[in-house]
């Protein structure tokens, strides 16, 4: 399920792909905030500096489970379904 979710093509390229851009873009992002408003441009209020980082770890853990699950396939590891989903799936 979640090498479903990684695999997912959105315009021709995998979900992983756009998701460790995203991650990396948000992490430019915030670290660039407190830089800037030391030179005195405020990019954006400290409150939304500590959103925009949880946010990030929270995609950072999403997109690092994504890739584990490739590694790893974890779909070994979880229950399984008692409905039939494909030979070989399993």
């Amino acid at each position: 399920m979640l090498v479903d979710i990684a695999y997912f093509s959105i315009l021709g390229k995998p979900l992983i792909m756009y998701g460790g851009i995203a991650s990396l873009l948000l992490l430019l992002l915030t670290a660039a905030a407190p830089k800037l408003s030391w030179k005195g441009k405020r990019l954006m209020p400290y409150r939304t500096h500590v959103r925009l980082a949880y946010v990030t770890v929270a995609l950072v853990l999403f997109h690092g489970l994504l890739g584990l699950s490739l590694y790893f396939r974890m779909e070994r590891f979880l229950i399984r379904c008692p409905v039939s989903v494909g030979a070989g799936f399993w």
